[in-house]
């Protein structure tokens, strides 16, 4: 089974650090969340909501129960993060750590990268203080 993932891309695109760690766009996505340090190596596709690239090397993923989660992935996916993209990827009915995406132009269908997944690190939302 394939499935497909549109990408749509509200973040605007930042530069990349050399060591791909925290790149000005993830610093950026991160603001309303805290690191909880727990993982999880799968997800059901099913629940899966919103996959939304970051940048090439993190990608947010929503759950329908609303939950985020932070993916790392390997040697970047590049144009990930484009609106002119797709996600695809094939399916066992979850995505796992090491399994491959593809990343698609959304015109011509032609891969324009892949590469494998990360563990998922649940993210867990700031609370704001309100005055």
């Amino acid at each position: 089974m394939v499935f497909s993932v549109l990408v749509a891309s509200v973040l605007t695109l930042a530069s990349q650090s050399d060591d791909h760690g925290q790149s000005e766009a993830l610093t950026e996505a991160l603001a309303g969340f805290e690191r909880s340090g727990e993982s999880r190596s799968c997800l059901s596709s099913c629940q899966i909501d919103d996959i939304n690239p970051v940048d090439d090397f993190h990608w947010l993923v929503t759950t329908r129960g609303r939950d985020t989660y932070l993916t790392q992935v390997s040697r970047g996916c590049r144009n990930a993060d484009s609106s002119f993209t797709y996600l695809q990827y094939r399916g066992r009915g979850q995505l796992c750590r090491g399994d491959i995406v593809e990343v698609r132009d959304s015109g011509t269908q032609m891969q324009q990268g892949a590469c494998s997944l990360g563990s998922y690190e649940l993210l867990t939302p700031v609370e704001t203080a309100t005055n």
